[in-house]
């Protein structure tokens, strides 16, 4: 088999444009790997004909850009036409979207090839993947291990090196933990940057979609075909376009770093501290100013997220009523028959319990109590960052409390999968950028991410020092080599 797809983009772009190589070469080299690398069930879905077709419609066209004829892998709550989108549910099983989303509308501009849906949670609730309806994707450094959640597939995809690229969606962290489980490069823009429109929603005021990639300077450049205003998606925000690469050779002595103290107190373990004590130290002798600081209600935020994403869930998901779209029981006895029958068997345990927390959540009184008074704090959050990027550049600290573990150890336990994004449900709520930068590996050698958090519409600066980390740490992330 050919070893194309683990090659530079930059080197792939030469080999096309002297046409050594096809798109098609990239599309079956693809296909093979995923085929090779089943068991990791990274795929919910794969687009086989269709992206065999438009490689081949490729052949003849003038390489324009540095993005044409790449493979890349989309998560499976991103609608895409006449490709089925299940949101890794039994409600969508089914389900064949009639249009694209405008994510993936800039990736046919791009003439980019889609290979395949993504495994995910259902939904995209939950932090491992295992809530999935198809069965869990697997973590490529340890087979026994989850990938993270909710974009799991994409990121085990890009780890794996099945796919160059990715798709993912963050709510509470979903693109940035499982992308610090699998030693891969993950962005969550900032809230706004990228339109919505296609992305069947989990909770509005939180979910982002974004890059996932093997590197930084490659999750750059699709960064920058993604972003951009929306007419479809009122939320999207317009700003002048920029090149997020341009700041990825330029020194970082001298730039401000915060380190809040809850983000390397006991939640963390021993060893992804002291892997992020090594990056400070390091930071510190190349000239940056590290400092730790306090942020009021960075503990609070679990709960704040809790109360702001069922909620939010439990109204987005109405309208799975077994009527429009979705799965239907057949033979109901009556309307309400249908509704109850449709929603009890076509959602999962997790699916069900947080529309019926949230629903609970928004009744009455209670929406005042719980919902109002969750989103004051959440403005509270907001402004204890505002207030730290006054004096810093950025804010940096651990992905994740631990590295991946093993499939189905805290299947038993909902709260886990939400402490398992402790560190990066923060971010969500003020609707900042953040990335995971691999940084390292711990004693079973399973990779460890570093958080970095930039300000609003600051991911050039974030790419900079993510790209300075990368380069002198020069970490190997090919699990099929052992890595280093």
């Amino acid at each position: 088999m050919s070893k194309y797809l683990d090659h530079s983009i930059l080197e792939i772009h030469e080999l096309l444009k002297s046409k050594q190589i096809t798109p098609l070469t990239l599309v079956k080299e693809a296909f093979e790997r995923i085929e090779e690398e089943a068991s990791l069930n990274a795929f919910i879905t794969l687009n086989k004909e269709a992206a065999i077709k438009e490689a081949k419609a490729l052949e003849n066209m003038e390489v324009d850009n540095v993005l044409f004829g790449i493979p890349i892998a989309v998560k499976d709550n991103i609608t895409t036409k006449g490709l089925r989108t299940t949101c890794a549910s039994k409600m969508l099983e089914q389900f064949v979207p009639v249009y694209d989303a405008t994510v993936v509308e800039k990736l046919h501009d791009c003439h980019m090839i889609i290979i395949g849906k993504t495994n995910m949670d259902e939904f995209a609730m939950g932090s491992t993947s295992e809530t999935s309806y198809f069965k869990a994707p697997h973590n490529p450094w340890d087979t026994e291990r989850i990938a993270g959640g909710s974009s799991g597939g994409s990121a085990a995809a890009v780890a794996a090196r099945l796919v160059p690229f990715a798709l993912g969606s963050d709510t509470g962290g979903s693109i940035r933990q499982p992308s610090s489980y699998t030693g891969i490069v993950g962005m969550k823009p900032t809230y706004g940057r990228i339109s919505r429109y296609g992305l069947i929603a989990f909770a509005s005021s939180l979910d982002q979609i974004g890059p996932m990639s093997r590197n930084v300077y490659e999750n750059a450049l699709l960064l920058n075909i993604l972003v951009g205003q929306d007419r479809h998606d009122l939320t999207s925000v317009a700003k002048d376009p920029e090149d997020f690469t341009r700041l990825l050779d330029n020194d970082v002595r001298g730039m401000k770093v915060a380190i809040p103290n809850y983000f390397v107190s006991d939640i963390v373990s021993d060893e992804i501290k002291e892997k992020i004590d090594e990056v400070v130290k390091f930071l510190k002798s190349q000239g940056v100013i590290v400092d730790y600081v306090d942020l009021p209600y960075l503990d609070k935020a679990v709960t704040l997220y809790q109360i702001i994403a069922m909620g939010e869930a439990s109204s987005n998901l109405a309208r799975f009523d077994g009527i429009r779209y979705g799965y239907a029981v057949e033979d109901p006895k009556d309307l309400e028959d249908l509704y109850c029958r449709s929603r009890q068997e076509g959602f999962g345990d997790e699916v069900k319990r947080r529309i019926m927390v949230g629903s609970y959540l928004l009744s009455g009184e209670n929406a005042k109590v719980y919902y109002t008074k969750a989103q004051q704090i959440r403005d509270d959050i907001c402004k204890s960052f505002e207030q730290c990027f006054k004096d810093y550049d950025l804010v940096i600290g651990p992905t994740t409390t631990t590295v991946a573990y093993h499939l189905n150890e805290g299947m038993d336990d909902p709260l886990k999968s939400f402490l398992d994004d402790v560190l990066v449900i923060p971010v969500n709520m003020a609707g900042l950028p953040g990335m995971n930068l691999p940084v390292g590996f711990s004693k079973e050698h399973m990779p460890i991410g570093l958080h970095i958090i930039g300000n609003y519409f600051e991911e050039a600066k974030m790419y900079q020092l993510a790209r300075f980390l990368e380069k002198n740490l020069a970490l190997d992330l090919n699990p099929k080599e052992g890595g280093k």
